[in-house]
Order: structure tokens, then sequence, then C-alpha cells
């Protein structure tokens, strides 16, 4: 059911209509959403005009009298920029949209900057959103974006009409800064799983090993298929630190592995970064726990932060 807050005929005015930005929108027009487009790129704009999107020569007229301003652009110094920038003169955007207006903003950027934007956004009467998107553009053009918004909860009630006409799974993840801070945990994941997965295959490969059967071997393990999906879920985050192996035996494994590698020619460096954290987490006692047990080590659980 549609909220009374935020009717279809209420301007929102997406700005930033690239790879993502680009099928998010046109989903939001597909829903009958009464949708400006605005991108600093004329030739994206003709573009987005030709696919069905209202979309304005200039950044004021574009956000003349919106409701809503969603801005998913490359970085937070860029939103920044684009909230209170000047525009021909004609000053802040900020100045031209309704009283009270919601900001969404879908980047992944800096969380300092965010809370400075908010800070400037609240003083001038307005309303702010951190609602970053995961998954690929695949999965934008068929609406089934992940959004982890942070913020207000009337603010995302508001603005949930909004995520589900552009994504199948939609989380309110707690207070305004939320959303991005697990943005950046999600990607921070995602890049070292795509160094250590690139770098476990090039040493398999150097090991001798015929590259295609290694991955069709490796997915159907633990390590293949994610430990966050497999042992953490079992073990450490459920409070059980049993070993099913244990730290003290990835440091054995480690070690062997590493050997292997010297006789492969080939460089461990994720091999080395986790024997020593290993190491260090069972010269604190801790050798005898799960591998999963590590997550303690990293917090104040498992040893004195520094």
């Amino acid at each position: 059911m549609m909220s009374k807050s935020l009717k279809l005929n209420k301007k929102i005015t997406f700005i930033g209509l690239g790879v993502m930005g680009s099928p998010i929108s046109l989903n939001l027009v597909k829903k009958k959403f009464n949708v400006v487009g605005y991108d600093i790129d004329p030739h994206v704009r003709k573009k987005h005009r030709n696919l069905g999107i209202n979309c304005e020569e200039n950044l004021v007229d574009a956000v003349r009298d919106s409701s809503v301003v969603i801005t998913m652009l490359p970085t937070s110094d860029i939103v920044k920029e684009t909230y209170f920038g000047e525009e021909g003169g004609k000053g802040s955007l900020i100045n031209h949209v309704e009283n009270n207006c919601l900001f969404i903003d879908m980047t992944t950027g800096s969380v300092p900057t965010l809370f400075d934007i908010q800070k400037q956004l609240l003083e001038a009467g307005h309303r702010f959103i951190d609602a970053p998107i995961g998954r690929s553009p695949r999965e934008a053009k068929v609406g089934k974006c992940l959004v982890m918004a942070g913020g207000a909860k009337e603010d995302f009630n508001e603005a949930k009409q909004i995520f589900e006409s552009i994504a199948d799974t939609i989380f309110h993840v707690g207070p305004f800064g939320s959303g991005l801070t697990l943005k950046l945990v999600n990607n921070y994941l995602a890049m070292i799983n795509h160094v250590a997965t690139g770098e476990a295959l090039a040493f398999a490969k150097a090991a001798g090993l015929d590259l295609d059967l290694a991955v069709e071997v490796l997915s159907t393990t633990s390590a293949g298929k994610g430990q966050l999906l497999t042992n953490f879920p079992e073990k450490v985050l459920a409070g059980d630190l049993t070993a099913d192996f244990s730290i003290d035996m990835g440091v054995k494994d480690l070690r062997m592995s590493i050997e292997l590698a010297a006789l492969s020619n080939f460089r461990p460096g994720f091999g080395e970064l986790a024997k020593s954290s290993f190491l260090a987490a069972s010269e604190l006692g801790m050798g005898e726990q799960d591998c999963t047990a590590i997550l303690n080590y990293f917090t104040d659980k498992g040893r004195v932060l520094e």
C-alpha cells in the first residue's frame, strides 16, 4: 500500500545517471513515479530523454520544487558539491527544493563527509537518509538491487516505496550513517575476497594443478563457499569456540602451504598475513579454539586493542 506521505505525482529528482543510476532511475519511471533526471554529461541526458526520462539541462531546474532528491555519484565530495555548490550563480540546489525535502544518497562514499552533508541539510530544514545500493547493473535492470538504508525510521518508511520499486532486498540497518558503514564493510570483504581468491587460484596454478578442476573442487568446500555462510554462523557467531579445526591446526596447515608455495616459486602474501594473525591469537592462549575464533582476536573480547 502506498504511503500517504509520498504520492506518485510528487517530484523526485534523480542525480547521477551512470552504470547503476541509469537502470535504477528507469525502474522508478516504469513504476509511474514523477522522475526528473540530471547528469553532468549532456550526452547522458540526451540518451535518457530518449529512454523516457525527463532530463533538465541544469541542476537547479532539475531539483526545483522536488519532494525527494536521490543522488548516486562517484564520491561523497561530489555529492557535497552537487548539493551546496553554485549552479550558474543561482545558488545551492537546497534552496530550490520543497521545504523539508527528503534527500536520499545512494553513493558509496566517505562516512565523515556524509555526516558533514547531513549537518548542512538539517540546518537548512531538510531530511537525509543514506541508502547505498548493492549488487550489479544486471540486477539493477530488473529491479533486484539490495538497499542498506540508515536514518530515521519515519524517513525510511517514506522512502520504502521507492526502494521497493528498485530492489527485492531492503534493510533498515540503523540510524543515519549505518547504511554507508555496512556497505563499506561489505565492499571491504568483497575486495579482500577478490584478492584472496585470485591468490589462491594462482597458487594452485603455480603448484601445477589444473585450474578448472581446482575451481570445481574448491567450490564444494567451506573455503570456496565462504566462511560467512558456512563455519562462522555455526561456530563463533553461535558462541561455540570448541574446535572443529583449531587455530593451532590452522597455523600448522599454513606453514605447510607456505612451504609448498616456496617450492612452487610462488609468493603467498595472504598466507603469511593469515599465519601472523593466527600465531598472535595462539600466543594469547586461543590456539585450541576454533579457527573462527579469530573474530574474537580482532575484537576487544580476544585482545586489548591499542
